[in-house]
């Protein structure tokens, strides 16, 4: 099986191609990386698409690329939906007139995070952005399906999938930058502070790379035949900003204290949904993802030799 991804440089492309240069379905050759200038969501067009596709013949496309500076989107809106939501657009429709199926990454931001239920979002619950970076993605979600609801003639399906709170290499995640920010708390003596109101299920790149990669494996990004179907694949578990900034730092070993605060704390460009929980699909195994907990445990070496590093 031929497998491009777009946004192979980012964080989730590279934990991707890693995964698919293990599959043995991806062949001798392995994944098909498309990276900028090749392939950039500032300039993406149908032609474009088109000479990729042609050059490189995958049968699967996992559209990993995207704009996830989440207040740079709430700042620009409109380079937002370009990035995010026209650019998906173009490449759903030039995949789905060929007859190529495709994986678009997407995220829990779709919904509002207003519920108060405790219960997670399903794949079928209304979508209701709250912020422009999930209304992006939201936007990039509709013109996929739309692009391959439109075509007929050829035999091509969608898998929306959706997670959380990416973390993992190369850094610049929310346990880098918590790390940082607690070595400057203890330098001044004085408590970090890390929002509480916030819930959600941190999620290992590496683990979501793997699930798709089952999906893959397994023929399974559609079940039934469908054209196209949602996946939420998030790690195990749920747990506010505070309680994780807790976990990085006692693995980390930093010893400050952390005090719970209100997201109101601090005024951002954008407002991040209070409850970002999915609630898990499952994979074709019928294992879940397993827990964010012992996700970080094998996220965390990296980040312990990021900070070694100084």
């Amino acid at each position: 099986m031929r497998v491009a991804v777009t946004g192979a440089g980012g964080r989730l492309g590279r934990a991707l191609v890693e995964a698919l240069e293990e599959a043995p379905f991806t062949g001798p050759m392995g994944p098909i990386s498309w990276r900028r200038p090749a392939f950039d969501l500032d300039t993406v067009t149908e032609d474009a698409v088109d000479g990729l596709l042609q050059r490189d013949r995958p049968e699967v496309v996992v559209h990993a690329a995207a704009w996830t500076d989440v207040d740079g989107c709430a700042t620009d809106p409109a380079l937002a939906t370009r990035r995010n939501g026209d650019a998906a657009g173009v490449l759903a429709r030039r995949c789905a007139s060929s007859g190529i199926d495709l994986i678009l990454v997407s995220t829990n931001e779709v919904f509002d995070g207003l519920r108060t239920d405790g219960v997670g979002y399903a794949p079928d619950d209304e979508v209701r952005p709250a912020n422009p970076y999930g209304a992006s993605k939201a936007e990039g979600e509709r013109q996929a399906a739309a692009a391959y609801a439109g075509v007929t003639s050829v035999p091509a399906r969608l898998a929306i999938v959706r997670t959380s709170w990416l973390h993992g290499p190369p850094g610049n995640d929310f346990p880098a930058k918590i790390a940082a920010a607690a070595i400057r708390s203890r330098s001044t003596r004085e408590p970090l502070r890390v929002v509480a109101d916030e819930v959600g299920s941190p999620t290992y790149t590496r683990d979501l790379a793997d699930a798709i990669v089952e999906l893959l494996a397994e023929d399974a990004i559609t079940p039934d035949g469908r054209r196209s179907a949602i996946h939420h694949l998030v790690n195990a578990g749920r747990v506010s900003r505070a309680d994780w900034a807790r976990e990085v730092l006692r693995i980390a070993r930093i010893d400050v204290d952390v005090v719970d605060v209100p997201g109101t704390t601090w005024q951002r460009a954008s407002t991040p949904p209070a409850w970002a929980v999915l609630e898990p699909t499952p994979l074709p195994s019928g294992e879940p993802m397993r827990g964010w907990r012992a996700a970080f445990a094998d996220a965390a070496p990296a980040l312990m030799r990021s900070l070694a590093k100084g």
